[in-house]
């Protein structure tokens, strides 16, 4: 079945009908649904429950209104820093997304993409959880044909071709206490604070 292209006007309805999207991010093709419909991501990844998922946003206040106050400071220090670019920051969260995007935890990922493609799409739909666009345990789609090969009946973000991206995982760091930052993956940009 060939994958149907939507505009992000378009594809915003079809989030609100509960489906999943693809589309570009500044650094792999995302799989992404509104978190009150994020459980079926899992399931079409044949992802593990306690992998998380990540909150993607337009803006850090789009996003920082899920985190706790104890972590605020030092995430906006981080956000000011790399936001919007490739770094998903960890940060402890007593919200009602936390078990839509880590159901074993108490904490969820977010980020805010370099990409006006994706942001664009992310002002129109609200925060999404996402995931990279491939099966779990295999090597990441790299563009708009592959995540479509892959995932041939989930709508597809148009027009093609895509902006650029870099083909490189987000850095995902942890928030562990004030001032302690762990990091969980290393990707194009290492904070200055954790690059020993």
């Amino acid at each position: 079945m060939k994958t149907p292209f939507f505009t992000s006007s378009e594809l915003v309805t079809e989030l609100r009908d509960g489906k999943p999207v693809l589309f570009p991010t500044d650094t792999l093709p995302a799989l992404g649904a509104l978190p009150s419909f994020a459980d079926q991501l899992w399931k079409i990844k044949n992802r593990p429950r306690n992998k998380p998922l990540i909150l993607m946003g337009s803006s850090q206040e789009q996003l920082f209104e899920f985190v706790k106050d104890v972590a605020l400071k030092d995430a906006l220090t981080m956000a000011n820093l790399y936001w919007p670019g490739p770094l998903t920051m960890v940060l402890p969260s007593s919200s009602f997304l936390v078990n839509a995007l880590n159901p074993e935890g108490d904490s969820i990922g977010m980020r805010v993409p370099a990409s006006n493609t994706a942001k664009d799409l992310l002002l129109k739909s609200g925060p999404l959880a996402t995931t990279s666009a491939n099966f779990s345990g295999e090597k990441p789609v790299i563009s708009p044909k592959e995540a479509a090969k892959c995932f041939p009946d989930i709508p597809l973000l148009g027009p093609l071709p895509w902006p650029e991206f870099s083909c490189v995982a987000s850095t995902v760091i942890s928030w562990q206490a004030v001032g302690n930052w762990h990091l969980l993956r290393k990707g194009v940009v290492i904070p200055e604070s954790l690059a020993n």
